[in-house]
């Protein structure tokens, strides 16, 4: 029990957010016409933070599979680099590997590298404790949302903004910390072309993919700006 205490105050943080988010989430697919079922089910399988926000007008619109798919690789791409830094540690947890990589959110990963210095036997299991437990604030939170949604009225006239809201806060703490205004405006820059060129219904994946190029291509140049004293990174 002592290890569950200790996985769920290192999660408090997380909680708030993801039970505030994954109402929104809820209420938007109840709006939608999906039930609570449907709520479980894709936090359960899907669990993709912003990609659920993105699937609810997926599943009210007519965007085939491919594209679908394609889109939801594109936006959730960096947990393939997150992955990297984990790859020894899930390797020894057995069992445990295949749900750690699936759940591996921004929000976990930042936990889990938090414990990065910390050298203890049981190091594992808290990890995927936490794991389990941001999973599981985002499960209720979506769960709550849909019932709150299916039983009480509400007004939703902007509520599908808060992952935006999300997105800009992420965006501003990117700007404002040291290097972090290339990526951020290789993704400006890419966004509001591929809005002009092809408008708001073709334009996500097209931005989603030339900004991932981009910052592949321009990643080494800035690794050498770094050694020049110029304060960008890779």
């Amino acid at each position: 029990m002592k290890l569950w205490r200790e996985a769920f105050q290192r999660t408090v943080p997380v909680m708030c957010g993801y039970l505030v988010v994954g109402v929104a989430f809820g209420l938007l697919l109840e709006d939608a016409g999906y039930g609570v079922l449907w709520a479980f089910l894709i936090s359960c399988v899907v669990y993709a933070g912003s990609m659920q926000f993105v699937l609810v007008s997926f599943l009210t619109g007519s965007l085939s599979f491919l594209s679908m798919a394609l889109t939801t690789l594109a936006v959730n791409c960096r947990h393939l680099f997150y992955g990297l830094s984990f790859l020894d540690e899930f390797q020894q947890m057995g069992a445990k590997k295949p749900y750690m990589i699936f759940s591996l959110t921004d929000e976990t990963y930042s936990l889990l590298c938090s414990m990065k210095g910390e050298e203890r036997p049981d190091k594992a299991k808290l990890s995927f404790l936490m794991s389990l437990f941001d999973q599981s604030y985002w499960v209720a939170g979506s769960v709550l949302g849909s019932l709150a949604g299916n039983l009480i009225p509400f007004d939703l006239t902007g509520i599908d903004f808060a992952m935006t809201a999300l997105f800009v806060v992420i965006f501003l703490e990117q700007w404002l910390s040291n290097g972090g205004r290339r990526s951020a405006l290789i993704g400006l820059g890419c966004g509001a072309a591929s809005l002009l060129l092809l408008g708001p219904d073709g334009f996500l994946l097209p931005a989603l993919v030339s900004s991932v190029a981009l910052l592949l291509i321009t990643g080494g140049k800035d690794a050498g700006n770094s050694s020049n004293g110029k304060g960008e990174t890779a």
